[in-house]
């Protein structure tokens, strides 16, 4: 067996109490006290997540625009310095190579967050099509990133950013070389809970003891360690998709519901384009939906959907929702069958229990 990756936080884990599992090929905490526990700490005050196994590649160079507008969905050309973009990349056929954040530092300089998952995948993807003057460098090892969501996120970084405010970062905006108790590191109002939130991207030399501080200034507001458990609740209940479960190479980004990050009417051709557009003119054959159990019974990944006899589909995420105390899930299935209300069933262990399409996301938080 290959030896799991690491973050740089990995030796301080168990300081915290942290359970791991081999999540993609990485040893990463599902746990430091319990996923319930945590979940409730990110919706009601403040949670901290070691996110350092995403990967950031740079793109710099004077074709770099051209180049990021032929890889992803999204239009780039709208992100002013300093804004951030959700997009996914695409193959020929509208599948789905990654889903992924776009940073603009400036004109002709990028940087892209990508799933861990498809570090490698993504730079060889992105190597394969470049054109023109365009660098990419692969700084996945040299940086590690750490994400405070929850209500009172701003509060406690407050308290180690000194003369930075960080009430001046906007949602989906972020602010360079900010002065984190004197570690210098990109800020930006992002995350994958459907809370207020920032992710910190920083030298991974500085990981250890940012990670330690920003405990420590939030020791009084009650903010906990969180692991990749509530990390999958919480996007779950916010409907963010995950890479491998709501999207993949076989599900288009429009099939799992992100169409508003495919801009097929942008001044440029894009890889997987035309089948995009087709989708997005003729409706896609299958919908990413919610499904609601009736039945007790928990979805799981994968489970198959019926109706009558007829298989529609299957789950790609499903839980017990901590904050709605419901058992629930994501499920990609055919489309004639996603209205509202529809009942279906979902195979949970050989049985067909009783199902219904709900309304999504599950949870939207209240803004201030």
């Amino acid at each position: 067996m290959s030896q799991l990756k690491r973050t740089p936080l990995y030796e301080v884990y168990k300081d915290y109490g942290a359970k791991t599992i081999d999540f993609g090929g990485w040893d990463l905490p599902v746990q430091f006290s319990s996923i319930k526990e945590e979940h409730e700490a990110v919706r009601t005050k403040a949670g901290l997540f070691d996110v350092s196994h995403m990967g950031e590649i740079e793109v710099k160079g004077t074709d770099s625009l051209a180049y990021l507008q032929k890889m992803m969905t999204n239009d780039v050309s709208k992100l002013k310095s300093s804004g951030a973009q959700y997009t996914a990349m695409c193959y020929e056929n509208g599948g789905t190579v990654d889903d992924l954040l776009v940073y603009k530092i400036e004109d002709d300089h990028y940087l892209l967050v990508v799933n861990a998952s498809n570090i490698e995948k993504d730079f060889s993807w992105l190597k394969d099509h470049v054109e023109g003057n365009v660098e990419l460098k692969n700084l996945s090892e040299e940086m590690a990133q750490l994400a405070l969501q929850g209500p009172l996120a701003e509060k406690v970084l407050q308290k180690l950013a000194g003369s930075t405010n960080l009430a001046e970062i906007g949602f989906f905006k972020f602010q360079q070389d900010v002065e984190l108790n004197g570690k210098k590191a990109l800020v930006s109002r992002t995350g994958y809970t459907g809370e207020d939130g920032f992710e910190v991207y920083c030298d991974a030399n500085d990981a250890v003891a940012l990670w330690n501080e920003i405990l420590e200034a939030g020791k009084e507001e009650g903010v906990l360690p969180c692991g990749l458990g509530a990390r999958d609740t919480l996007r779950f209940e916010a409907n963010l998709a995950l890479y491998g479960q709501e999207l993949s190479p076989e599900i288009t980004p429009l099939e799992a519901g992100i169409g508003f990050a495919v801009k097929v009417n942008k001044d440029a051709d894009f890889i997987g384009k035309d089948v995009l557009k087709q989708q997005k003119e003729s409706g896609v054959p299958r919908k990413l939906v919610g499904i609601e159990m009736i039945d007790r019974g928990i979805p799981r990944h994968g489970y198959p959907v019926y109706k009558g006899e007829e298989l529609i589909g299957e789950v790609t995420t499903g839980t017990q929702s901590p904050t709605l105390k419901k058992n629930i899930g994501l499920a990609l299935i055919k489309k004639e069958h996603t209205e509202l209300g529809t009942e279906v069933e979902v195979e949970i262990r050989g049985k067909r229990l009783k199902a219904a399409i709900a309304a999504t996301p599950f949870y939207k938080r209240e803004k201030n």
